[in-house]
């Protein structure tokens, strides 16, 4: 038997509960959100966490204390999609039908897709921010750390929060410099991407970070991989043929290629179903994230395809043109909200200070905070990304009230 909601919401993260929030406070009743996870994460404060400057349990709470009221949590996970009937089937074969879909399950960590990544993950060295548990051991490396090379890695492709590979280098540069040890220790940031940020005025100010701290940037080159009993890392150029680079290193963060979980690349609503983004995100109108082939169904957040920045601060901005565009599905109305790509990446450069970079789609700036220079940092944006944002969150955010 087959239970039916008006509204069926694929993922209890940021974009599942802001979506449902705002639908409930629309005036709709049916909600329902598939979701296995007990616990929600803030994971933009892991960084801080990796950098000593927060605690993991701030991060963390049980996932029931968040949920809006009145929507129904189906505790478990979705695995296939039929929307030529409107269907879903979970993990434990139960299905569910729907008037509207909205298909928010966030991205997933590919740790297997850098040769020797996975199997050192938590040892030898090497840790990774983009995990709750491994955050605090980034933090361990860092403060034990006084003398050596010290690798900091980010991927090809789309991931969430784009800035964080840089970020916890320059946390952890600015706290070998306030200990005395930031001349012993040989700091090396690996970007795949020509320069390090995407928009000239924010590259230019933060490559005077890195020169200020004698960070070595390798541009335009991955961490191809680990030879973790060696304590060596191959470095190779992208997309361009060149030689590799074999360094050895003391410490490595190390961040993983992602991409749209596996059973979302193997449905009909992935762009891989139309010989697209092998990455399989779930294939949307850029503008109204509506589906390109299916009008019930709607996506937001790190699994959808629109090519922003994937952050917490896009899922901002999309949940209210998803909301208001569902609403005119099911009112017979044309649909008329749309997201301009907004995104936000806080960029923190010390244990004081943070760049914050607002950006749509044309990659032009869009500041938000009148009297502050975007393109350098500011002490003032780092207790908005420490106090603020994590309050904005919790207490407005999720409550479809911001």
């Amino acid at each position: 038997m087959t239970t039916k909601h008006e509204i069926l919401i694929i993922g209890g993260g940021t974009a599942g509960i802001t979506v449902a929030a705002r639908l409930l406070r629309k005036g709709y009743r049916d909600v329902a959100i598939i979701e296995p996870s007990d616990t929600h994460y803030y994971q933009p404060l892991w960084t801080l966490v990796g950098g000593g400057q927060a605690q993991a349990q701030q991060t963390a709470r049980p996932l029931a204390s968040v949920l809006p009221k009145g929507a129904v949590w189906i505790r478990s996970a979705a695995k296939t999609f039929d929307p030529e009937r409107n269907t879903v089937t979970c993990t434990d074969g139960v299905s569910y039908s729907y008037d509207v879909l909205v298909v928010c399950p966030g991205i997933q960590l590919d740790w297997d897709r850098t040769e020797g990544l996975s199997e050192t993950l938590g040892k030898n060295g090497v840790s990774s921010n983009y995990r709750f548990d491994l955050a605090p051991r980034t933090w361990d490396l860092i403060r034990n750390m006084t003398s050596g090379t010290a690798v900091f890695s980010m991927p090809t492709g789309p991931i969430k929060c784009g800035g964080a590979p840089q970020k916890i280098a320059y946390l952890a540069a600015d706290y070998w410099r306030r200990t005395g040890v930031l001349d012993d220790i040989d700091i090396h940031l690996v970007v795949p991407t020509p320069r390090i940020f995407a928009i000239d005025a924010i590259a230019d100010s933060l490559e005077k970070v890195v020169a200020d701290y004698g960070i070595h940037l390798h541009t335009g080159t991955e961490l191809r991989s680990i030879d973790a009993a060696a304590r060596k890392v191959t470095l190779a150029p992208v997309g361009a043929a060149g030689s590799e680079t074999i360094l050895a290193y003391d410490m490595l963060h190390a961040v993983p290629h992602q991409s749209a979980p596996d059973w979302i690349k193997e449905s009909p609503l992935s762009t891989v179903y139309t010989g697209g983004d092998p990455n399989g995100y779930v294939d949307i109108d850029k503008h109204t994230m509506q589906h390109v082939r299916y009008s019930n169904v709607f996506a937001l957040g790190d699994a959808g395809s629109s090519p922003n920045s994937k952050t917490g601060a896009a899922i901002r901005k999309q949940a209210p043109v998803v909301v208001a565009n569902i609403d005119s599905l099911l009112t017979d109305r044309p649909l008329t909200a749309e997201y301009n790509g907004y995104a936000s990446c806080p960029i923190v450069t010390s244990a004081h200070d943070m760049l914050l970079a607002e950006f749509d789609y044309s990659m032009q700036l869009t500041p938000s905070i009148p009297g502050l220079d975007p393109t350098v940092p500011h002490r003032s944006y780092w207790y908005l990304k420490k106090y603020g944002l994590p309050a904005l969150y919790w207490n407005l955010m999720l409550k479809g009230l911001a």
